[in-house]
């Protein structure tokens, strides 16, 4: 069937319509549409959103399905729990297509049709986990998009040969470029960003730099990465995951480091996080930087925190930025939906005519409410298929 018809939903904080999928896009919005030979579903009054983005998660990291992890490492010492990490990895013989499997199909259960995942290459297991997480992007194919990210978490220019796999995983298939903390954790920011972007330019990939780092050398950082991006054309195409240091105090630095973010148009990829400063969304988009959010981490070594549902993430980006009206919380929906999918480089998800057909129906009197609830999602549909329904995906996890 190539065609789908849910009939009385509410289109956001709109009226009641119907809405046409045919071809994998929408099709129609309106009134007493006519579905021609169309499965119909009935939206029974619910709120009608579009697919929901997760523009930063780690598919491979996930404990989904294993016993409770008592984590003793805390979150100050970056390397310590990289090494934990690795060390657990090792321990527990974690097969990356078997937890990313468990990780996306959850997300997909909580309306997630497009999702960004930084997949780790290191020494120490090479490029297995990309493996893994490719064969899951194969087999889910048409049920969430995904895009992956050649991520050297244990450092690129401090492991001797991590370049050489990280080339050999864009060559497998990897969707981009990752990078990590040039100064903080490789101490050779021009070596690192050299590096990233050979590779990107060689591949012809884009690039998404975790960037933890603070302050001005969080802002040192990031002006060697515009160095590069405008030198080499690749605007549109650089995406910084975190960007901590947007979130310090030195207003003027902050709006001039802005200002040309959004001349290269470099997109910051936020998460949210509670306990550390972090880019502020309505500065952000106030300079016409393009921005998405994700989960990040979901139940792993790093944290316990998180289920890989972006309608909740869209509740602590609220939170997190003060956002209390209702159209602020909409808007911090759109950063977990359509905003997302465009900092990402693909199409906006939307409800309206000619945009990709993922649609998700949520519980609630306005969309404010539906934030702020998260309830169960009753039906997840991803280019006019239905993928979930009740908070669970149809396909089963392994």
């Amino acid at each position: 069937m190539n065609a789908l018809l849910i009939t009385n939903v509410r289109i956001g904080d709109g009226g009641a319509a119907d809405i046409l999928i045919r071809d994998g896009r929408i099709a129609g919005i309106g009134g007493g549409l006519a579905g021609d030979g169309a499965a119909i579903e009935d939206g029974a009054g619910l709120i009608a959103i579009p697919g929901l983005v997760d523009a930063h998660t780690h598919l491979d990291k996930s404990l989904i399905g294993w016993p409770w992890y008592r984590n003793d490492v805390g979150g100050g010492n970056l390397m310590a729990m990289i090494e934990n990490e690795r060390e657990v990895r090792r321990e527990l013989g974690l097969d990356a297509h078997v937890q990313s499997m468990r990780h996306a199909l959850r997300a997909v259960g909580h309306g997630t049709t497009l999702l960004r995942s930084h997949v780790d290459v290191d020494t120490g297991q090479g490029v297995r986990a990309i493996e893994g997480v490719l064969e899951t992007v194969g087999k889910l194919a048409g049920i969430v998009e995904i895009e992956t990210v050649a991520f050297p978490q244990s450092g690129l220019m401090i492991r001797d040969g991590t370049a050489d796999l990280m080339d050999e995983a864009l060559k497998l298939g990897a969707d981009l470029v990752g990078g990590l903390d040039p100064c903080g954790v490789d101490r050779d920011p021009k070596g690192h960003l050299d590096a990233i972007f050979g590779l990107a330019e060689r591949h012809g990939k884009g690039i998404d730099i975790h960037l933890h780092e603070r302050g001005d050398l969080g802002l040192f950082t990031l002006d060697m990465l515009l160095e590069r991006t405008e030198a080499l054309g690749m605007q549109g195409k650089v995406a910084v995951s975190h960007a901590f240091c947007l979130g310090m105090n030195d207003y003027l630095r902050v709006e001039a480091m802005l200002e040309r973010l959004a001349r290269a148009d470099v997109r910051i990829m936020t998460t949210a996080p509670s306990s550390i400063e972090v880019p502020k969304v309505t500065q952000l988009l106030a300079h016409g930087v393009r921005i998405g959010a994700g989960n990040d981490g979901v139940q792993d070594t790093w944290g316990p925190y998180g289920n890989g549902d972006m309608l909740e993430r869209a509740k602590l980006l609220g939170l997190r930025n003060n956002l209390r009206k209702d159209a602020e919380v909409a808007l911090a929906l759109d950063i977990c939906s359509g905003a997302a999918a465009e900092a990402m480089g693909t199409e906006r998800r939307a409800l309206e005519v000619g945009a990709p057909g993922d649609v998700v129906l949520v519980e609630g009197e306005s969309v404010a409410q539906a934030v702020v609830r998260h309830a169960p999602r009753k039906l997840v549909v991803k280019a006019g298929r239905i993928t979930a329904r009740d908070g669970s995906a149809l396909v089963e996890a392994p």
